[in-house]
């Protein structure tokens, strides 16, 4: 449930599906650019590439494709990881203090959510109406987190926050890769242990 229109309650609710269907105007819909914070995308991407590889390069085929399935093996148990633990989850709504990329993540697992902007928006300050709305879903919901993407200020979150009537709540972080550097993939980051770290951080905001 996007928060860049949050001007009444039901006006966010009947928003949730917005992104994958026409407007009633006739609008081109607005897509999720960011594919690959879905681990089953990851996976569908994956033998692409090994197909594509093949095809250029024809006698080494068959490694290509050996090692696309051994890690869309390691791709799906992570995705098994991930429905188990929101399967088992007290709270099945994750709130952003921010910028929102990622839809696909949250619809590969039934999960709700609430957001200060959709997707990557260029909007950096929200509204009175938008924080009044997501600290009162704060309290409404009994949520213990406010979720921020990497690179954040946390200043929405931490507005939020201190809006809600709840105490101690947490700002937890979930890794989108948008500002994923050579430096940390030399340091040993792959695509593979973000996401395992995002998992650990999923954990923590559905208690």
């Amino acid at each position: 449930m996007l928060g860049d229109s949050v001007r009444e309650e039901e006006t966010v609710e009947g928003m949730q599906e917005e992104e994958h269907d026409h407007d009633d105007d006739g609008e081109e819909p607005e897509y999720d650019e960011h594919v690959w914070l879905s681990l089953r995308n990851a996976s569908v991407l994956t033998q692409a590439l090994a197909e594509a590889l093949a095809g250029l390069d024809p006698g080494n085929a068959d490694i290509y494709r050996s090692n696309a399935a051994a890690y869309a093996e390691k791709l799906a148990a992570l995705d098994e990881e991930y429905a188990a633990a929101v399967e088992a989850a007290p709270v099945k709504t994750l709130l952003f203090g921010d910028r929102f990329p990622f839809r696909y993540l949250v619809d590969d697992y039934g999960i709700d959510y609430y957001a200060a902007f959709a997707g990557c928006s260029a909007e950096t300050e929200a509204s009175f109406e938008t924080i009044t709305f997501l600290a009162g879903k704060v309290d409404e919901l009994s949520l213990s987190a406010i979720m921020t993407i990497d690179g954040s200020d946390q200043r929405i979150a931490q507005t939020i926050a201190g809006a809600a009537k709840a105490k101690d709540l947490k700002i937890l972080t979930l890794d989108s890769m948008q500002s994923a550097s050579s430096a940390a993939a030399e340091e040993g980051m792959t695509y593979l242990s973000v996401m395992e770290e995002n998992l650990a951080v999923l954990k923590e905001a559905l208690q």
